[in-house]
């Protein structure tokens, strides 16, 4: 069986069979038996991992022992959004290839502060990767809710309405837009098998609440947060055509 997860790190490094083998000491012979599941001797995974820049439990999942592989799925973290590093969001973003999906009451702040997210996000819709966005709905509960929380006068509702109209305005007809009115526990950003959850917390805005990076490997981490999206996205109705933009 194909290393596919080795196949698409060396595609994305540049690297073909030959120069990987040049650059790892070993021969042609054994990168292919590489890609058709043989796994390489730890010294020899270490020395492939840092020319490829991927994680060894990454490439080889079945090298190490479950608990390291839960572990290894948990990349980074960081006490507040705010502490992102904000280049990780648009890198993210082009190394998407199949699937982006975004679940927020609004994140406001990616299009607000990252001038090549809408652009890039629009780059991928057209080159075919299915893009979906979920955004709170302002005929729920739940942006009310959560205004009266922050107390912040109709602040979340406003961002959800701006966030919207920015989709909107800019996004092709292949990018699915629904509106959601579920309680936001974690707002989730995926980007194949990458992901950011931004955990939320009562009272707190979220660019001051943790923030999780996650790479998935055997899923212990990252297929909770794809079911809870695969919920939310089941219960949600689909955008309106056409946004009202009176009185803003």
């Amino acid at each position: 069986m194909v290393n596919e997860r080795l196949r698409r790190a060396m595609h994305q490094a540049g690297l073909d069979i030959q120069s990987l083998a040049e650059a790892s000491e070993v021969s042609t012979k054994t990168v292919e038996r590489w890609m058709c599941g043989k796994i390489p001797y730890p010294r020899t995974r270490y020395r492939v991992a840092a020319v490829l820049q991927e994680d060894e439990s990454y490439l080889w999942p079945e090298a190490v022992n479950g608990s390291a592989l839960t572990g290894a799925e948990l990349v980074a973290t960081y006490p507040r959004r705010s502490d992102v590093p904000g280049h990780l969001w648009t890198e993210l973003l082009r190394g998407a290839h199949r699937d982006i999906d975004l679940l927020a009451y609004a994140g406001l702040f990616l299009t607000e502060e990252q001038p090549e997210w809408l652009p890039e996000l629009v780059t991928k819709a057209e080159q075919g990767v299915r893009v979906r966005l979920l955004l709170g709905d302002q005929e729920g509960a739940q942006l009310a809710a959560r205004d009266t929380e922050y107390r912040i006068g109709g602040g979340v509702s406003g961002r959800a309405s701006a966030v919207l109209a920015h989709y909107r305005q800019h996004m092709p007809p292949t990018v699915q837009i629904r509106l959601h009115d579920t309680p936001l526990y974690n707002s989730i950003y995926r980007f194949d098998d990458e992901m950011i959850v931004n955990v939320h917390a009562y009272g707190v805005l979220a660019a001051f609440t943790p923030v999780m990076r996650l790479r998935r490997i055997d899923g212990a981490y990252f297929n909770t947060y794809v079911e809870s999206y695969e919920r939310v996205w089941a219960s949600a109705r689909p955008a309106p055509a056409e946004i009202t933009t009176e009185g803003r």
